[in-house]
């Protein structure tokens, strides 16, 4: 913390960012500042809060949440989360065996929320890019890193900075219920399709009406899919639609002279 060293601090040439919110970057200008540290009580004191050692943190309150930073996100609410994608990713196991045996080493979650999902697979093997949308009700990436995962804000109307063909998985829960009004089904799946490679697979989690339309555009890709029921029944509205992208080439044509 700043506490710990005051003679330092005042001598230093470095300036201070005016917004203590550091989360807060998308589209903004870049400062040649440091976004200041949490206030704390004493010298002694961890600001922001004592973070475990990994794994531990993998599954403990982060700070931002056990300090009420986040709002409307209480350690209950976090812990219940943190087991219902502990479900979640046991029902997609079941469905795809080959989920938490190493062979997807580059995983993507497309709508992250608290890291739930990559927390769940822990694996060695593998490593998970925590993506929060943008336009996310709730602004999640400073607990997904206090976690000790990594992540990235991003818009999914544009285009995501990575080469094609990077993933191996890649998992979209509520995505498209979440950009519904912001722009194109067709958009968001050209985009997941140009960062998988080919026989990678997608799980896409959704109510059933939105996953109806997105299987009949990523059978339009030439992708295969099966379109599951929630684990806890048919009854349930939402679905997860399991899907592989196919390795294919063009037919050769000669066009007659």
């Amino acid at each position: 913390n700043t506490e710990s060293c005051p003679s330092r601090l005042e001598e230093s040439t470095v300036q201070m960012c005016e917004s203590t919110n550091a989360d807060d970057v998308w589209y903004k200008k870049m400062k040649a500042c440091v976004t200041p540290l949490p206030d704390v009580q004493n010298p002694s004191e961890v600001a922001g809060g004592a973070i475990k050692p990994f794994p531990s943190r993998l599954n403990a309150v982060p700070p931002k949440i056990s300090n009420g930073l986040i709002p409307g996100v209480s350690s209950e609410a976090y812990q219940k989360d943190n087991k219902m994608w502990k479900k979640h990713v046991k029902a997609y196991s079941n469905v795809n065996k080959y989920l938490l045996t190493g062979r997807y080493r580059n995983i993507m979650d497309m709508n992250a929320g608290f890291g739930g999902f990559a927390a769940a697979i822990e694996s060695p093997k593998s490593w998970v890019m925590n993506v929060v949308p943008t336009i996310a009700k709730i602004a999640t990436l400073g607990a997904v890193y206090e976690r000790g995962l990594i992540g990235i804000y991003h818009d999914w109307c544009e285009a995501f900075s990575t080469y094609p063909r990077t993933y191996d998985l890649i998992h979209a829960s509520g995505l498209f219920t979440l950009y519904s009004n912001k722009c194109s089904m067709e958009d968001i799946l050209l985009e997941m399709d140009r960062i998988l490679r080919p026989e990678g697979a997608v799980i896409m989690r959704d109510d059933v009406d939105v996953l109806t339309k997105v299987n009949k555009l990523a059978r339009g890709m030439r992708w295969n899919t099966k379109l599951v029921d929630h684990e806890d029944g048919p009854l349930v509205r939402e679905k997860v639609l399991y899907a592989v992208k196919q390795y294919w080439v063009g037919g050769n044509q000669t066009a007659a002279s």
